[in-house]
């Protein structure tokens, strides 16, 4: 079972481990390829929410302001969703500081292309989730089956790899970082079987927001203003997103009192016509489903403690993915020393993998082939 897994599926695992990988740090990835991204931390106070909304407007007068969203990292730019109604949002950065406009970006980034990729191959979320998440149950069982043909596994944790002959110093490498990261198969299994169930039925449900009458878009000191009851109605909540509704409504959402949770899930909702608050949503409120389902996307790409737990998880992953490399290895080198074939192990490998060779290819340039369209839809 372990080495049928390994090796007949090990194109297409690889590729979803290895973007889920580097998606770990997608946000920072286009910060590097984003001078508009970029900017220079102050130690003076930050703009207003109202006054970035004003300058993301300004900017693009013929749009709809969608979305604000708080620099993930204070070398980061806030970053606006502007939308004109058909086709896929633009982006504006505006400095933090002084709320001057850095730049504007397209829809597609290496974000998209990470994310989409690696959640549901560039193809409908229905039919691309199961397929992706159905590695979720090969990785359980690789995992059990690892154990299991391990003898005395847990002796293995500091027995350093031998020389000699390349075949043993990879699977001695294999069963090192195997047992490494046994805590962290453990997490990705368990993460990726919920966003299974949840693709078939099993999602918790959320909130349903109320309807506001329509009024003006609120920047600058009208914002201000509904953030301002924001806080008095959640004085906890650090606010990491707004959202503007088609009627012009504002959620003020980010993190509060409760740990382990996407920013959704801390939300005050402001009718600005009234300034009422109609609709106040806590973390600490949520029944055990609802909790499970919030705790999963911070859980499975460790982003909950910032920097330093996405750099564990990047470490974890990029280990995981040499796992799936290093297993096929060990499988063709095996067959050439038993068969005493002069067969290079590539081919041996390819060869062994049959027919799944060809569908882990095929689900791979699939997804190169539709990102163009996918990644420029708002999906």
């Amino acid at each position: 079972m372990h080495s049928w897994i390994g090796l007949k599926l090990s194109i297409f695992l690889t590729f979803i481990l290895a973007t889920g990988t580097f998606a770990v740090f997608a946000h920072e990835i286009d910060w590097l390829a984003t001078p508009a991204m970029r900017v220079s931390p102050r130690s003076e106070p930050v703009a207003s929410w109202g006054a970035l909304a004003q300058a993301a407007v300004r900017a693009a007068p013929d749009a709809r302001l969608q979305t604000l969203y708080a620099p993930i990292d204070p070398w980061f730019a806030v970053e606006a969703w502007v939308s004109r109604g058909k086709g896929a949002p633009e982006r504006v950065y505006v400095d933090p500081w002084t709320a001057e406009v850095t730049g504007r970006h397209g829809w597609a980034n290496v974000h998209r292309f990470l994310r989409q990729a690696h959640r549901h191959l560039m193809l409908p979320t229905k039919i691309g989730i199961p397929i992706v998440c159905s590695l979720a149950l090969l990785l359980a069982a690789s995992l059990v089956s690892g154990i299991v043909t391990y003898k005395k596994w847990w002796r293995g944790f500091f027995r350093a790899p031998r020389g000699g002959d390349g075949r043993r110093m990879t699977g001695d490498l294999h069963r090192l970082m195997g047992l490494w990261s046994l805590w962290f198969v453990a997490l990705i299994t368990l993460t990726g079987l919920w966003y299974l169930v949840e693709t078939l039925g099993g999602n918790a449900k959320v909130p349903k927001l109320p309807e506001v009458a329509a009024g003006a878009m609120p920047t600058g000191a009208a914002l201000d203003r509904l953030v301002t009851i924001a806080r008095r109605a959640d004085p906890a909540l650090d606010i990491r997103e707004i959202r503007f509704t088609s009627d012009n409504g504002v959620i003020f959402l980010g993190q509060s009192s409760a740990w382990l949770v996407r920013d959704r899930t801390n939300a005050v909702v402001v009718d600005p016509t009234t300034s009422r608050v109609v609709a106040l949503l806590d973390g600490r409120t949520l029944n055990m489903h609802q909790r499970i389902s919030e705790m999963a996307d911070p859980l499975h790409f460790g982003t909950f403690g910032g920097l330093w737990t996405k750099a564990i998880w990047f470490l974890f992953g990029a280990l995981l993915t040499a796992i799936a490399v290093t297993g096929t290895m060990i499988y063709a080198m095996r067959l050439a020393r038993s068969s005493r074939s002069e067969t290079g192990s590539m081919k041996i490998a390819w060869e062994g993998m049959g027919v799944w060779g060809y569908v882990g290819i095929a689900l791979v340039l699939l997804t190169l082939i539709l990102t163009p369209g996918a990644i420029g839809g708002a999906s």
